[in-house]
């Protein structure tokens, strides 16, 4: 069966063509690029730039001919030292057609390391908008500084976070953890003030996607927000996906949200939507794109070796879920058999690419060793009997006096039998985050204490912002992890339907309930900016005041550090 699916990946990818052009000789003539045979074309969706090394970065473009009269257009591209392109040091040609959705991809090499760059493309009269990207630094250097951003949901709200963080010259890079679309259709998850906000899907594009037209205009339409163009024509993006780029909870067999008898067969689906991603990402697939690897690792100067990983697809065991132990008729729920499952060897990231994140670790001699993912790789444990709780709307109160029980312990006051069994009997919130593969992060982890070295986790998913302390199951810190909040997607102050006051007050308590938890935002959107140098990481949170108006301000910050 996993033969087959491969071979039907490798079938549909290679339909569609080349996918990236590789420059090669070195160009230095704009007028090369303004040849009779360059074709006239649209720039619809702006440009972008990624997958920076210390002397290559990958250019993305897309070029419609007017009219959709061609099937295969040629187009110029030019790299520069400045803004106003008196100073060429790349150039070339490249072609695309419409088996690549028209999406262009240049891998500019040998470039100069640590350098801003210029870059756009040209048409036979027209030129696309200009794009600044960078390359990595290679040594010498005495901090780098990432903006990062997980979870933008187009009806959801305007993209203010990226905007923002597009008008920071400081940022020198973007790290993009995923959920960089969602599949759902209209009246979907996110969609409640999409009408009156403007953010509707069109009609070609308003169900739930499926086909490889469909995850193309979806991506389309993404593109289409200023903030995000805006994003991408100023920083280069490392990116990975997470699961919405395919379907809700997808594991390497299935997804939550997949439905064989309705939406077909699930590795067409998967093929469809990665080769979609490959064609609007600025991504270098570290083994082309005819694969379904995404993980890789950049080495940001002699500062970091930043690990990207895949906690979706590759090797990821199909999700627990409480429901799955518990008996429908009488309510019971079987404790052993999911103590049993939770200490079986399941796995989140797949054999192959632990080993490969492992030896990552052991060859790295970075001062600091940065692992970019999707999920919550912390404890994150409520008090069991909440857990269980049907009615969302209680939550917030059942958490709020668990922290007050334990402040109290805390403080010397005797608890009831009762009372004390409740704090202490815990289980995760989230199974679908590393929570629900405990016996993987503990073998990662006891890898990472034996080697002496400290990782820092930089997440994304949950749509809400999270300082967490990385423990052994001994207790023994190995780490730290800065999770972001979502770009617009609604976080758990939704979720549990919390007023802002209600929420601040939540997230003021919950580290006295969560032990590895040190702080907590639970109803802004925002993102990160994670500063690395040789004596610290510094981690700042932003959040913008709206996402239903593109008039916002940033409405406050929280800062923490790791030294290690």
């Amino acid at each position: 069966m996993l033969d087959i699916n491969r071979r039907h990946f490798l079938k549909v990818v290679a339909s569609a063509g080349a996918a990236v052009t590789v420059s090669t000789a070195l160009g230095g003539c704009s007028s090369l690029v303004r040849a009779d045979n360059a074709d006239t074309v649209d720039f619809t969706h702006g440009v972008a730039s990624g997958d920076p090394t210390t002397n290559a970065l990958m250019l993305w473009t897309r070029a419609v001919p007017k009219n959709n009269a061609k099937p295969v257009i040629t187009l110029g591209w030019e790299v520069a030292r400045d803004p106003s392109f008196s100073d060429i040091i790349r150039s070339g040609t490249v072609k695309t057609s419409a088996r690549r959705d028209y999406t262009v991809k240049v891998d500019v090499q040998q470039l100069p390391a640590g350098m801003s760059l210029y870059y756009r493309f040209v048409g036979h009269d027209q030129y696309s908008p200009i794009g600044e990207g960078a390359t990595l630094p290679q040594q010498g250097i005495d901090a780098i500084r990432l903006g990062v951003f997980s979870c933008s949901n187009y009806p959801a709200g305007f993209f203010n976070p990226y905007h923002h963080a597009s008008q920071d010259d400081t940022i020198d890079f973007v790290l993009h953890l995923g959920d960089y679309i969602y599949e759902y259709g209209a009246g979907g998850y996110g969609y409640d003030d999409a009408e009156r906000i403007g953010r509707t899907f069109p009609d070609n594009n308003n169900k739930e996607i499926v086909s490889l037209d469909d995850y193309r205009r979806r991506y389309a339409l993404y593109r289409t927000d200023e903030g995000l163009k805006a994003l991408h024509a100023t920083k280069s993006f490392i990116v990975v996906w997470d699961d919405h780029e395919i379907a809700n909870d997808t594991y390497k067999d299935g997804a939550q949200n997949h439905q064989p008898d309705t939406e077909g067969d699930f590795y067409q689906r998967r093929a469809a939507a990665i080769q979609a991603y490959y064609e609007w990402m600025p991504i270098r697939p570290p083994q082309g794109d005819a694969s379904l690897q995404i993980y890789r690792s950049f080495e940001l100067g002699d500062l970091a070796n930043l690990i990207m990983l895949d906690t979706r697809i590759i090797g990821r065991d199909k999700q627990l879920a409480y429901a799955d132990f518990t008996d429908v008729s009488t309510g019971k729920f079987d404790s052993q058999g999911f103590q049993a499952a939770m200490q079986s060897d399941r796995s989140i990231l797949g054999k192959k690419q632990l080993q490969w994140l492992v030896n990552q670790l052991a060859q790295s001699n970075a001062h600091w060793q940065i692992l970019g993912q999707q999920l919550l790789m912390a404890r994150m444990n409520f008090p069991a009997a909440i857990i269980g709780s049907k009615d969302r709307s209680t939550i917030a109160n059942k958490l709020l006096n668990a922290a007050q029980l334990k402040q109290a312990r805390a403080n010397g006051h005797l608890l009831t039998e009762q009372q004390q069994r409740y704090i202490d009997t815990v289980t995760p919130y989230n199974l679908d985050a590393w929570d629900g593969y405990a016996m993987e992060r503990e073998v990662l982890f006891q890898q990472v204490k034996q080697m002496g070295k400290k990782i820092v986790v930089l997440a994304g998913d949950t749509h809400n912002a999270w300082h967490n302390h990385l423990t052994t199951h001994t207790g023994e810190q190995v780490g730290v992890e800065f999770g972001t909040s979502s770009v617009s997607s609604p976080g758990m102050e939704t979720y549990l339907g919390l007023d802002d006051a209600t929420a601040k007050k939540l997230a003021q308590a919950l580290p006295t309930v969560i032990k590895d938890l040190q702080y907590t935002n639970l109803h802004e959107r925002g993102y990160m900016v994670t500063q690395i140098s040789k004596d610290a990481i510094d981690n700042e949170w932003r959040f913008v005041d709206t996402i239903k108006s593109k008039d916002y301000q940033l409405s406050g910050t929280h800062r923490a550090q790791f030294r290690g």
